[in-house]
């Protein structure tokens, strides 16, 4: 038998009670106010030896103002409270520091900013827009963009802001006047180094497009390796179509040189990981043009034979993974195919750069699209920290012949500034317009030489704005706009 003392101060169990601590039955609030006032009268008092400790409130952080009291979680995502709130009733404890964000920014002021993606940006901001220039024909062409997309995007609200990267690149053109091949090197690297850091950059910041001109492929593909670059162009026409998609991220572009005495060593890379990014892409993409789900095939054209059956592997676990048939052909049988069967409507076209290259002019010839020297498209980067920044280009290159003699055709740039403003300036039928205003020219006969015309790049340029009703830029010259007499 125990001491009598003990249970002095303790409560009995009673007759099948388990043991343990027991956590109290949730009674509603009107009673437990009520037992908390009763408590107050006939306190217990503690067992000798023993104090209450009196819990210290918590230490609030100068940023504390914008955390929620517990009453206003409705479940466990926390979330900002949008408009004035009532005073919280220690209101000396959770004012806003002064140097913390304003309270409509939507990202969370205690949030660091996201590694590779987009920063949030402000809603009713003007829309930034990268543009790199190249040497040749760039600095024109980069004018005309510069004046098509002004007229485009005349009626924005906010306007459109122009970021232009403050170098030069070279052409091929200008490379060759070096006549060192250490030198070449040199400033194909510096141009690939800092066309990188300008399309980085340009992400960082928040800007979803970027328009380039032509500059040395060489740069080019160092930097489209590195930022896993695929370039999407959708051919045909309403009845027929064809998404091309282009390899850009390995491969022989993509391969780096070594340099000995008489000899150049080029290497190139394929990876698993590149190849379903960029098949992931391509599906995605399709799924996109086409939203009904309904692609007609899926063909991919590769020289496989010559990498040990390693990319056959590859896309045949890809296949099975996604749940979709992926025929993967030689460049020469999707050429034989190509030229006596045709490919079906909605053909997803995944391409190794070499062949696609080549066959890009026979592919605009057989799906009824417009010539080369007339197209633009888009390059699409795979690399997350450039997710969302979509760079467009001409399809023709640098033209160095013609720099500064106003005769380049100007009808892919026109086409590029209409797709930046529909697409990343919220100016809808933008591309519709542009494509109005073309049939309209070529109609009236006005044209650049190389497409059988007589006019100036200028004049070409001021008769579309004309046409599109841009305020201040005037007809055609009637004579002035014509080169080589009549």
């Amino acid at each position: 038998m125990g001491h009598p003392a003990h249970g002095t101060g303790r409560r009995r169990r009673r007759a099948g009670q388990p043991r343990g601590v027991q956590r109290h039955r949730a009674r509603p609030a009107a009673v437990r106010r009520h037992r908390r006032r009763v408590r107050r009268g006939a306190r217990r008092p503690g067992r000798p030896g023993r104090r209450r400790l009196r819990r210290t409130p918590p230490l609030r952080r100068p940023d504390d103002g914008h955390r929620l009291p517990p009453p206003q979680h409705r479940g466990p995502v926390r979330r900002l409270r949008t408009g004035p709130r009532r005073p919280h009733p220690r209101g000396h404890l959770g004012r806003r520091h002064p140097r913390l964000l304003p309270s409509r920014e939507v990202r969370h002021p205690r949030r660091p900013p996201r590694h590779g993606r987009h920063p949030v940006t402000r809603a009713h901001s003007a829309p930034v827009v990268g543009l790199a220039v190249g040497r040749g024909t760039g600095p024109e062409l980069a004018d005309v963009f510069e004046r098509v997309l002004g007229a485009l995007t005349a009626g924005h609200p906010h306007g459109v802001t122009i970021e232009r990267s403050p170098r030069l690149y070279h052409s091929y053109v200008s490379l060759r006047g070096e006549r060192d091949i250490a030198r070449i090197r040199a400033l194909t690297a510096e141009d690939a180094d800092h066309y990188e850091r300008f399309c980085r950059t340009s992400a960082e910041q928040g800007t979803t497009a970027v328009f380039r001109t032509a500059i040395n492929a060489q740069s080019l593909y160092l930097v489209r390796g590195r930022l896993r670059a695929v370039k999407v162009d959708l051919l045909g026409t309403r009845r027929r179509s064809l998404l091309l998609v282009r390899d850009q991220a390995q491969g022989f572009y993509t391969g780096e040189n070594r340099h000995t005495p008489g000899e150049v060593t080029r290497t190139t890379t394929f990876s698993r990981e590149l190849t379903e990014a960029v098949v992931s892409y391509a599906l995605s993409r399709a799924r996109r043009e086409w939203p009904d789900g309904r692609i007609g095939r899926i063909v991919m054209a590769y020289k496989f034979h010559l990498l040990d059956g390693a990319l056959d592997a590859w896309v045949s676990a890809l296949a099975d993974r996604l749940g979709v048939e992926i025929g993967l052909f030689q460049p020469d049988t999707v050429n034989r195919d190509l030229i006596t069967h045709g490919l079906p409507d909605r053909t997803l076209l995944i391409a190794g750069n070499e062949w696609a290259d080549i066959m890009h002019v026979m592919l605009l010839e057989r799906f009824g699209s417009d010539r080369q020297e007339n197209r633009c498209t888009e390059n699409v980067f795979l690399d997350p920290a450039l997710s969302g920044l979509t760079e467009y280009q001409t399809v023709h290159g640098s033209a160095d012949d013609l720099a500064g003699r106003d005769l380049v055709n100007p009808v892919a740039t026109f086409r590029a500034a209409a797709l930046v403003a529909e697409r990343h300036a919220g100016r809808a039928g933008a591309v519709a317009a542009v494509e109005k205003a073309l049939r309209t020219l070529a109609g009236r006969g006005i044209r650049t030489p190389d497409l059988g015309g007589r006019h100036s790049t200028s004049a070409v340029t001021d008769a579309l704005l004309a046409t599109l009703g841009a305020s201040g830029t005037g007809g055609t010259p009637a004579d002035a706009a014509l080169v080589g007499g009549s």
